[in-house]
């Protein structure tokens, strides 16, 4: 086999898996950033999350306790 025949589908096998693998970063890249827009939207609104009250120290109690 010589592999100078194979060499097209080789480098455009790399350049599909880069492309893609690139894709997909960047992909999650904006979604990050779209949620992380989002969160700070609801928390102008007053909305808190949950996980900032036990970060602060805040005990939740249970009804019935």
């Amino acid at each position: 086999m010589e592999a100078a025949s194979h060499t097209g589908f080789i480098v455009a096998a790399y350049a599909t898996a880069g492309a893609v693998i690139g894709g997909l970063i960047a992909w999650v890249m904006l979604d990050y950033r779209a949620q992380r827009r989002r969160l700070g939207d609801l928390e102008k609104l007053g909305l808190k999350r949950r996980s900032a009250t036990a970060q602060s120290g805040e005990t939740i109690g249970r009804a019935g306790t």
